[in-house]
């Protein structure tokens, strides 16, 4: 199943009640998950159940805002060897804060796994899945142009307001662009992972696409570059963000988060 950027964006414009809640409380949200569940201790096995509490409220979300499985997927795909492979490596390692290691395995090159290293790795890995669960939550719920100009709100300084602006608006351009290269290589029979040319020819195909890719995104940063000084912009402008009130229901949502966090925290001391 072929998912573009663009359906992954569109998921976001959907009409729940996770959806509508005001984006700076979205983030607020994520913040504090993400802080609590990095902020717990290292090795103390009762982690696994405040992390599971917690990683149960966001699958409540998940599923309260009717996002797709297909799409969740894919993005627990693309971050799950990054947290998985840091996971695993605990194993052989000793770190420097545990004083007692217990041996259970030694592998041929002389590598030894041990107990602790194991616990640590999957108490790395239960607060990996709750963090990233958090942040697909945020991204899934909320656009792109909703999370610069609630970022904004927040107190998010200009500057990276302006440039996160440029890239959400440039985004979609450079990525169409991409499209364009591709469907011009595969009506010339280029497929990438085809076994019968040699992978160096393949390696410099795509090298050839991502020089392509940067000289043009280089030359339309250059034109936009012109026409915002053409239309007044200088180091002192700002980026325009409209007011929004907070509800009473963006108010007890956070409120709900916060109670599970505290309720989580002083039930399982």
């Amino acid at each position: 199943m072929h998912i573009s950027l663009m359906d992954l964006e569109r998921e976001s414009y959907k009409k729940t009640h996770v959806h509508l809640l005001d984006g700076r409380i979205k983030i607020l949200i994520a913040l504090a998950i993400v802080v609590y569940a990095v902020s717990l201790p290292r090795m103390e096995p009762v982690n696994f159940l405040k992390l599971g509490l917690l990683e149960a409220y966001l699958i409540i979300l998940l599923v309260l805002a009717r996002l797709k499985f297909s799409y969740l997927s894919l993005r627990f795909a693309l971050a799950l060897p990054f947290g998985l492979t840091i996971a695993v490596l605990q194993a052989f390692l000793k770190q420097p804060f545990i004083r007692d290691f217990t041996v259970l395995y030694t592998l041929p090159p002389g590598l030894e796994v041990t107990r602790e290293g194991i616990l640590f790795g999957t108490i790395i890995f239960a607060k990996f899945l709750v963090c990233i669960t958090s942040i697909i939550l945020l991204s899934s719920t909320t656009s792109m142009s909703e999370l610069v100009s609630s970022s904004r709100r927040l107190g998010m300084p200009r500057e990276l307001a302006l440039l996160f602006t440029m890239m959400v608006r440039y985004l979609f351009v450079f990525w169409k662009m991409l499209l364009r290269i591709r469907t011009a290589q595969k009506t010339r029979c280029f497929e990438l992972w085809n076994r019968k040319v040699p992978r160096m020819w393949t390696l410099e195909q795509v090298g050839y696409t991502i020089s392509s890719l940067f000289i043009r995104s280089y030359e339309q940063g250059e034109r936009t570059f012109q026409s915002m000084l053409c239309r007044g912009y200088s180091a002192d402008t700002n980026v325009y963000v409209g007011k929004k009130k907070i509800s009473i229901t963006d108010i007890v949502m956070f409120a709900v988060t916060i109670g599970i966090i505290t309720a989580v925290q002083m039930i399982f001391v």
